[in-house]
């Protein structure tokens, strides 16, 4: 199965199943010296647990990272990371009715149609729980993006019909879903709870914000950086749509409205306002890189749905298992990860953008 790798020269590669022994990540490609724990990675891991609240999956599971390869006394050494994350509380008894049937929303059908075979079992590599290669890679690439200054701030923008009207960064780690409105988070929270007791699931939108990013990433053509920010973001499972900057809405928009008109301060030119997002032509132009991503909702709903059997037979079922009736607070560090992993490799590959770059470097 090829797709499992992501990057140019910082280098991500997951493996595992959902109901496996285990799934990780092996990293390449990271710089030596960066000091990194397991503690470093487990703080991201802990973001996206399960059974964090009755708004997530009952799994429980402690997603304890292990350290394999890369490190030593508490450094990074240049050669690769390998992560492993062990899985102990399967329960693939929940997921043998669905052996003969395809669940719609899922990717059960599609992968039948490609390979003729598929690990039912809580989805196998198209598990939610794939991620969790991708959360650990991508605390490794924040932590080398907090060395240099760079930072990101990931949130629920909305969820439902419930869109936050306030930020208060202070109040994102206050509530399970992520808001940063208190006011929007009790009023989503109603919202779900109504989708719990409909056996109904919900969507939402995850919007991120990094700060300090500087000019010059990402590459004409092919290797944008809003292009391979979407890759990024668009690989995971979920997500249906995928935004920069005023996104959707320049459709409706005027260049005199979508325009960031500049002026000069300190000596440096600036935008006025950042309707691009902090990317103009592929490349980021220095002001805050905005992104968001729309989840859809859960697919595995008790509620009644009809489908059919691998002979086409009609049946209505109602699905059985653990699952999260809401995506996207567990989701919020996914993306923050992708994003993070994108921005350094778009760091490393630009390091080879001009001569200034590699005088400083190798210049006596």
């Amino acid at each position: 199965m090829a797709g499992s790798t992501l990057g140019n020269i910082f280098k991500l590669t997951t493996w595992g199943e959902s109901h496996g022994n285990g799934v990780g990540v092996v990293v390449d490609g990271c710089p030596a010296g960066l000091p990194l724990t397991a503690a470093d990675i487990q703080i991201f891991l802990d973001r996206r647990k399960p059974g964090q609240s009755r708004y997530t999956t009952p799994r429980k599971e402690e997603d304890t990272v292990e350290i394999l390869s890369g490190i030593f006394e508490g450094h990074t050494t240049g050669t690769p990371i390998s992560l492993l994350v062990r899985n102990t509380s399967q329960r693939s008894h929940d997921y043998s009715e669905i052996a003969s049937y395809y669940r719609p929303g899922h990717a059960d059908l599609t992968f039948d149609q490609k390979y003729g075979f598929r690990d039912y079992r809580g989805g196998g590599r198209s598990s939610g729980r794939e991620t969790i290669g991708r959360v650990a890679a991508g605390a490794i690439a924040a932590k080398i993006l907090e060395t240099l200054g760079i930072t990101i701030c990931t949130y629920t923008k909305a969820i439902g019909p419930v869109t936050i009207e306030t930020f208060n960064p202070t109040e994102i780690s206050n509530n399970p879903l992520y808001m940063p409105d208190a006011s929007a988070a009790e009023k989503a929270l109603s919202y779900l709870d109504q989708c719990l007791k409909d056996h109904n699931s919900s969507g939402g939108i995850i919007e991120c914000i990094v700060k300090n990013l500087p000019a010059g990433l990402g590459d004409p053509v092919f290797d944008k950086l809003d292009a391979n920010l979407a890759k990024a973001i668009m690989s995971i499972g979920a997500v249906k749509s995928f935004e920069i900057g005023d996104g959707l809405a320049v459709a409706t928009a005027t260049a005199l409205t979508n325009n960031d008109p500049y002026h000069c301060k300190n000596n440096i030119i600036q935008k006025t306002t950042n309707h691009s997002g902090g990317i103009l032509g592929g490349i980021s132009d220095g002001s805050d890189l905005i992104l968001r991503a729309a989840f859809k909702p859960t697919p595995s709903i008790a509620a009644t749905q009809q489908t059919v059997t691998k002979s086409g037979s009609t049946i209505d079922i109602n699905i059985k298992g653990r699952h999260d009736p809401i995506i996207v607070p567990r989701a919020v560090v996914v993306v923050e990860s992708m994003t993070a992993l994108t921005l350094v490799d778009a760091l490393l590959t630009n390091m080879t953008a001009k001569m200034d770059h590699l005088t400083k470097i190798y210049q006596p």
